[in-house]
């Protein structure tokens, strides 16, 4: 049985944070490999400055780099016509590795949120969830509504380091010609560079 964490966003571009937050939820939760999957299309609203899935599976593969023995990318999302939703998601790659166990990682923010997803329970069931969260009331918060869920002794907490990074102050600062340098891979940066993105 391998324990494969599932984090999944726009990843436009992925930055650092979202690397940090795949190392801790491993560390704490003693997952065999994480997979970084980047949605196709948002099922909920449009994605800004968006450079096209390809540019972002790239970007994804190149902010791996050399962390290939526990962190891996899919394309899945990309692959599948329409909207993109995690319970979709959860059944394909359980269809395909049935004995895999699965930990589907979000942060504090998505997991209030969670209760209006498209079959949230569905979710509990293929998979636990791993809320990545600082301690304190925020946490308790998302505790307390999410209690009510069926499935709901599937979701647990990890601390994961605060880093004030986020895609879209990075698209903004490629726009404004300021450096993104230590925010994204070395590669990432480069990557945008030459293609030009997000200018």
């Amino acid at each position: 049985m391998t324990e494969v964490g599932i984090l999944g966003g726009t990843f436009n571009p992925p930055h650092l944070a979202h690397m940090v937050c795949a190392s801790e939820a491993r560390a704490q939760l003693a997952l065999d490999r994480v997979l970084l999957v980047p949605t196709g299309v948002p099922p909920h609203k449009p994605m800004d400055d968006e450079p096209g899935p390809i540019h972002r599976l790239e970007m994804c593969r190149l902010a791996v780099g050399e962390h290939r023995d526990w962190l891996a990318v899919s394309a899945i999302e990309i692959n599948r016509d329409g909207p993109s939703y995690t319970v979709d998601t959860l059944r394909e790659i359980h269809a395909t590795h049935p004995s895999d166990e699965l930990t589907f990682i979000v942060g504090g923010d998505m997991a209030w949120s969670l209760p209006g997803w498209h079959e949230p329970e569905a979710i509990l069931e293929l998979a636990s969830v791993a809320v990545a969260e600082r301690a304190g009331a925020r946490r308790e918060e998302v505790r307390a509504r999410l209690a009510g869920m069926a499935g709901a002794h599937r979701i647990s907490y990890i601390d994961v380091p605060r880093l004030d990074i986020s895609s879209s102050a990075l698209r903004r600062r490629v726009r404004e010609g300021r450096p993104i340098d230590y925010l994204v891979a070395d590669a990432v940066a480069d990557y945008i560079d030459q293609r030009r993105l997000y200018q």
